[in-house]
C-alpha cells in the first residue's frame, strides 16, 4: 500500500509540475487536470477515505450551490468511474500474474534445498565436505559444489554458520527431471598430514587434501 501511493503521489507532483509550467495547450491541460482528479479519487478510494465529487472540469461541486439530486447523482457517476478504474488495475494485475505463470510453465524451474545437521565421520583432522548432484548413467555431475570447511573438533570451521548450513540447487529445469536417476552424492577431503599416525616431527606435513571417503544417495 505504501509503495502505490508513494508512486500516486509521484506522478501528482509531475502532473503538478507540468500544470504550473504554463506551457501545455488548453486541450492537454484540460486532459491532464482530469487525469489528476481521476488519481486522486482512486487514491482516496483505496485509502478508504471520503469521495469527493466534482463536476465534468474536475472542480469539487460545493454542496451550497448544488442541489441534493445532483449532488447523489455527481456521487453515482464518480463511484462508477472509480470501481472501472479498481476493475481495470485488478485485471491488469491478473494478466501480469497469468504472463508470468505462463512464463514459468514454459520454462520450468526447480529447486532442491539442503540442510546439513552434522557429520558424524571421524576424520582425526580438518576437513572439507562436498555436496552436488550427479547422474550416474552419464557418469558426470550436474551441478556446482557446496563446499562446508569441517574442523578436527568436530564443529564448522566457520563457527558463525552453526546450524545454518543451508544450500539451495537452482535451476534444475525438465531436462534433469526427465533423468532416469540423480544421486545426491557427498565427498569428504582430509585436509592435514599425508598419515594421521606420522607424529615424526621432521616428517610433519600440514595441508594436503587427501580423498577420504563418499556417500551418496540415489533417487528417481
Amino acid at each position: 500500500m505504501f509503495r502505490s501511493v508513494r508512486h500516486m503521489i509521484y506522478d501528482l507532483i509531475e502532473w503538478r509540475s507540468q500544470i504550473l509550467s504554463g506551457t501545455l495547450p488548453q486541450d492537454e491541460l484540460k486532459e491532464l487536470k482530469k487525469k489528476v482528479t481521476a488519481k486522486i479519487d482512486y487514491g482516496n478510494r483505496i485509502l478508504d477515505l471520503d469521495l469527493v465529487v466534482r463536476d465534468e472540469d474536475g472542480n469539487i461541486l460545493d454542496p451550497e450551490q448544488t442541489s441534493t439530486i445532483s449532488l447523489f447523482r455527481a456521487h453515482e457517476i464518480a463511484s462508477k468511474q472509480v470501481e472501472e478504474r479498481l476493475q481495470e488495475e485488478k485485471s491488469q494485475k491478473q494478466n501480469i500474474d497469468i504472463n508470468r505463470q505462463a512464463k514459468f510453465a514454459a520454462t520450468p524451474s526447480f529447486a532442491l534445498f539442503v540442510n546439513l545437521k552434522n557429520v558424524v565421520c571421524k576424520i582425526g583432522e580438518d576437513a572439507e565436505v562436498l555436496m552436488s548432484l550427479y547422474d550416474p548413467l552419464e557418469s558426470k555431475f550436474i551441478s556446482e559444489n557446496y563446499l562446508v570447511r569441517w574442523s578436527s573438533c568436530g564443529l564448522p570451521k566457520d563457527i558463525d554458520r552453526l546450524h545454518n548450513l543451508r544450500a539451495v540447487f537452482t535451476d534444475l529445469g525438465s531436462k534433469d527431471l526427465k533423468r532416469e536417476k540423480i544421486s545426491f552424492v557427498c565427498q569428504i577431503v582430509r585436509v592435514g598430514r599425508m598419515e594421521l599416525r606420522d607424529n615424526n616431527t621432521r616428517k610433519l606435513t600440514s595441508g594436503l587434501r587427501r580423498p577420504f571417503g563418499v556417500a551418496g544417495n540415489s533417487g528417481g
